[in-house]
């Protein structure tokens, strides 16, 4: 069956009564004729609206990316205050871009992806710590140097999914 015949079949299921004579009609049997413009009816004025407001609702989300972006550059110009207010002059003598350094805390303090936020890569990773007088700390720092430097790592990405279980590739 071609779409046009299932549509038409589909126009035999509808039954409407006739204004003059109140008989039942399949639409199917109908020949329609119009005279001149066609009334304008209830569903005709809600198309309208209904074009109008997916117009607006285009606009609005225009409106919005550009809104989110300004309002992101703001945070980002209020974050860096904030971070030069917060941090310690010897940190920031170092000069590293704030939104690439990351808080780890333990064993390391920090973990600078340097060039992350406003290149296309990362030139180099550096791992901050303040000098204290905790031995347990401190060994466990050196080990942490020893295995970088002896290069006994390895790099592995973990992926968590929406239900919690984690697939390691």
């Amino acid at each position: 069956m071609t779409e046009l015949f299932k549509e038409f079949q589909e126009f035999r299921k509808i039954l409407c009564v006739c204004p003059c004579c109140g008989d039942l009609v399949r639409v199917s049997d109908l020949h329609l004729k119009v005279k001149g413009p066609a009334a304008k009816t209830w569903l005709d004025e809600y198309d309208k609206k209904s074009q109008a407001m997916d117009k607006k609702e285009e606009r609005f989300d225009e409106l919005e990316v550009k809104l989110r972006e300004k309002a992101r550059e703001k945070g980002r110009k209020e974050a860096q205050k904030v971070f030069n207010k917060a941090i310690s002059p010897a940190f920031k003598a170092l000069k590293y871009d704030p939104f690439d350094v990351k808080p780890i805390l333990n064993p390391v303090d920090f973990v600078v992806f340097k060039g992350m936020d406003k290149k296309e890569s990362v030139s180099d990773i550096v791992m901050l710590s303040k000098i204290c007088k905790n031995s347990i700390l401190n060994t466990i720092r050196k080990q942490v140097k020893d295995a970088i430097t002896n290069k006994k790592y390895e790099w592995q990405v973990a992926r968590i999914d929406e239900k919690g279980k984690i697939r390691v590739e």
